[in-house]
């Protein structure tokens, strides 16, 4: 796949592709539906298929006083849409004049004289141009103006619930992790390069991974069974916390992973790691003894849990 950046004076052979446009944070089973929507209009054109998305994302533009939301990195994401046979993916730099753009001028400006589309697929929600005034109807409109086809994927969802990042992000934050899979295809996982802490863990015999939460939403403070993958492609189960160390002295929230029957150097090495399943709430103890003793009921629960059993 191929990681295109802007949408200005591409080379003829990175335009003219069947495009599927949207945020897509999270690549959701409702994003893919659009996605599968513009791979069918790509091979019937015998053209590459295509995803735009923005960097950064709009509402970090609109809404910059928002708490972080994020449900992926931008290296996730390329992976993600590479395992959906995505040949060309467009991250259009989201600027002020692309913000000020109207719908019809992004369409004609963007997607026709930079991309050259040949066709757009979007989901029945999608809104695009200042002031969200662009709609799939009209999308369907200007493709007749201006020579390319469009396709508009219906909602998919559950119990008459669509799949939409809102409901990711809000499942995380309720400490459903396994809700929060349901509708991304695969657990969230939360990326990011190992950081050299104050070590406590390993003088108390559970070493830790850290890692810093970054742009990602913030799921419920808490402890979680979960499964890690290392650079190599080992991946390892552990529990972890999310939280800000109550115990030990307050500290922004972050992810600590103890691998288990792992004892190997990962600082400075990027990890990823899935939210398996929610133990228990993040608690103050009266003692590190106290503490510990917990960390190794959670770690025996996130083990029974971690069986092919449960998979």
């Amino acid at each position: 796949m191929r990681l295109i950046h802007g949408w200005k004076d591409l080379p003829q052979a990175d335009r003219h592709a069947a495009v599927a446009l949207g945020n897509f944070d999270g690549v959701h089973r409702g994003h893919q539906q659009v996605i599968a929507q513009a791979a069918k209009a790509a091979g019937a054109a015998g053209v590459p298929l295509g995803v735009i998305s923005f960097e950064p994302h709009p509402r970090r533009i609109f809404q910059p006083d928002s708490p972080p939301f994020r449900l992926m990195t931008t290296g996730q994401q390329g992976r993600a849409l590479a395992a959906l046979g995505v040949d060309h993916h467009y991250v259009l730099p989201f600027e002020a004049a692309m913000a000020e753009m109207t719908d019809r001028e992004f369409v004609e400006t963007v997607l026709c004289q930079g991309l050259g589309v040949r066709h757009v697929a979007v989901g029945f929600d999608i809104s695009f141009g200042k002031g969200r005034t662009g709609s799939p109807e009209l999308m369907r409109r200007y493709g007749e103006a201006f020579g390319f086809t469009v396709s508009v994927a219906e909602p998919v969802g559950e119990d008459g619930a669509k799949f939409s990042s809102t409901h990711v992000r809000r499942a995380l934050r309720e400490g459903r992790p396994q809700g929060a899979a349901a509708i991304l295809g695969r657990p969230f996982a939360i990326e990011g390069e190992v950081r050299r802490g104050r070590q406590l863990g390993r003088t108390l015999g559970v070493p830790t991974a850290n890692v810093d939460l970054a742009d990602y939403v913030q799921p419920r403070l808490g402890v979680y069974a979960t499964r890690t993958r290392l650079p190599d492609g080992r991946e390892i189960p552990g529990v972890a916390s999310i939280g800000v160390n109550p115990t030990v002295g307050e500290v922004d929230a972050r992810l600590e992973v103890w691998l288990f029957d792992f004892d190997e150097d990962l600082y400075g090495q990027v990890i990823e790691t899935d939210l398996v399943a929610y133990l228990r709430p993040e608690e103050k103890f009266d003692s590190l003894e106290a503490m510990v003793a917990q960390i190794h009921r959670d770690a025996a629960q996130a083990r029974a849990l971690l069986t092919p059993e449960f998979d």
